[in-house]
């Protein structure tokens, strides 16, 4: 059994702490900027109208730039520069309301930085669980000794789909200004703010079943967890017939079928819905796709870390060549989907297609292109080797470039439609990310901790443990190892 250090998990508490207290100040901060305050950065960029660089609004507001104050506004906007990504059917307006706008986007930034960093987790840990119910209806024969460690990771859901439950329940009673089409009088035809592109899509788009619908998810991919998690290690001393591991692969079986609709529908939710006129069907997959090249990158990192505590007793060098294998081959699905995603509205120029990439071409220049190279010309360089993909140190190498260009996807899947140009990696985006870092490093270990890492009931353990290939050569392992 594993021991989870007590060291180590002194440094996860630290980071959840550190964290905490981040996040605090940045929603202190937020709720003390005035309406003076959005004021004074839209004079500001009045006299800078030839842009600059981004600063910190919240913290500095007066140095916000002027081409870039306004791009998720809800009016139409006149000037270079100016892109209205959201709510652009809600007509002209005045400086008032665009100083409102404006406030909104700084006292979203807290909120938005939370949030990239929530989703990012959750959806991980998700795509962990995904990749994990693949293993067993496919009756996979190569990764049985890391389920535990999948298992492990899984653990993470429950705190935070409860963050998720809260931010989202938040953003129903608009203690936040995340999703635009909560805004007051956005359905209603005798108000100034009616948007009649979103009210068109109201049978979908309501705070009701918006909440309704997120829940559910939450409630199902828990439900899941908890049960293959029970029935997982029930499995090890059930010794009837294989009763128990059947029953396990018919949940997995339904669990797959639930998440490839839950998904879908989730990304629209949670990440479409903060650009309401903007939709994409390829956005599901798309998504997806982002999310499990994350989980796979985050399985590799817990296996390498656990077998260098010789935590995984079958686990060799094979085992870290066919994650890598994974992490190369689904980088390289992620830009298919990206590029046919980009390639399709850039030539159908449907202006409603076309403002979320023209916004992010104008705000987000840099991460929009540089996370294109982390995902995928960095991953095809360095993973191309197959020999390359058995070495753990490189393999930790490239998965540390993955993460932090799939996380800057859901940054620019996110920021742009909630805090326009008053973006800024500081504090609120480094709290998020120390805080759920250290939590999934405290809920993977100690979750692991309490089971045996093999599962011993599992009827393929046996060809994973002899599992290998014949052209790696496996590091401290002995030719009788080799089968």
């Amino acid at each position: 059994m594993y021991q989870f250090s007590g060291k180590l998990k002194t440094f996860s508490l630290a980071l959840i702490v550190l964290g905490v207290i981040g996040i605090a100040f940045s929603f202190y901060s937020g709720s003390q900027t005035t309406i003076e305050d959005a004021k004074h950065a839209i004079e500001a960029a009045s006299n800078d109208g030839h842009g600059g660089s981004h600063g910190d609004a919240i913290e500095a507001p007066h140095n916000a730039d002027s081409s870039k104050v306004d791009n998720n506004a809800s009016g139409v906007h006149h000037g270079e520069g100016s892109v209205d990504t959201t709510m652009s059917g809600h007509g002209a307006h005045d400086d008032d309301s665009h100083a409102e706008h404006v406030l909104h986007q700084l006292q979203n930034r807290p909120w938005s930085a939370f949030y990239v960093a929530l989703f990012f987790s959750l959806g991980l840990t998700l795509l962990v669980l995904t990749f994990y119910a693949i293993q067993r209806v496919a009756q996979v024969g190569w990764s049985v000794v890391i389920l535990r460690v999948m298992e492990a990771i899984t653990g993470n859901l429950l705190p935070v789909s409860i963050l998720m439950a809260i931010v989202i329940i938040a953003s129903v009673m608009h203690l936040n200004h995340l999703f635009p089409w909560m805004a007051e009088g956005t359905f209603d035809p005798s108000s100034e703010n009616y948007d009649p592109i979103v009210d068109g899509k109201s049978w979908w788009i309501n705070s009701t079943g918006f909440l309704v619908r997120s829940i559910i998810y939450l409630i199902l991919w828990n439900a899941y967890r908890f049960f293959i998690r029970k029935n997982s290690i029930k499995e090890d001393t059930a010794n009837d017939g294989n009763k128990t591991y059947k029953k396990n692969y018919n949940a997995s079986v339904i669990f797959l079928f639930v998440f490839m609709i839950t998904e879908s529908m989730m990304s629209w939710d949670w990440i479409m819905g903060l650009d309401p006129h903007w939709f994409s069907t390829l956005f599901g997959w798309y998504v997806l796709s982002t999310l499990l090249v994350s989980a796979l990158t985050v399985i590799a990192f817990f296996t390498i870390y656990l077998r260098s505590k010789n935590a995984l007793p079958g686990v060799n060098d094979s085992h870290i060549h066919d994650l890598a294998k994974f992490m190369f081959g689904f980088s390289v699905f992620w830009t298919y989907l990206w590029f046919a995603q980009f390639m399709l509205i850039w030539y159908a120029d449907i202006p409603e297609e076309t403002t979320y990439y023209v916004a992010r071409f104008t705000e987000y220049k840099l991460p929009f292109l540089g996370m294109v190279i982390m995902n995928f010309a960095f991953p095809v360089l360095l993973l191309i080797n197959s020999d390359f993909k058995s070495k753990p140190w490189f393999v930790f190498i490239g998965g540390v470039v993955i993460l932090a260009g799939h996380y800057i996807d859901i940054f620019i899947m996110v920021m742009p439609s909630t805090v326009g140009a008053q973006w800024f990696f500081g504090i609120p985006e480094i709290s998020a990310l120390l805080f759920f870092i250290g939590l999934i490093i405290y809920t993977t270990l100690s979750s692991f901790a309490k089971a045996n890492p093999v599962p011993k009931g599992n009827p393929f353990l046996a060809e994973s443990e002899h599992f290998h290939y014949y052209n790696i050569e496996h590091s401290g392992e002995d030719s009788g190892d080799h089968h």
